[in-house]
């Protein structure tokens, strides 16, 4: 599983790296961010999930890997 952020969409608003602190993290100008290339390390999967669903914008995109 990997996650994206579309910057173009994304307003800052802070929520991902708030609820997934080791998925996410913040730009310069606090802008949201993956972490380790958007890879989701096991366990981590419902902190993703829980990312997308509470993006205001839906920037975040959860990528299902087979």
């Amino acid at each position: 599983m990997k996650i994206q952020i579309d910057s173009e969409v994304c307003q800052g608003h802070g929520r991902c790296y708030d609820l997934a602190p080791s998925l996410f993290g913040d730009d310069d100008e606090g802008y949201g961010k993956v972490l380790r290339a958007g890879v989701v390390p096991p366990g981590e999967e419902q902190n993703a999930r829980l990312a997308v669903a509470n993006c205001p914008e839906r920037a975040i995109e959860l990528i299902e890997e087979t």
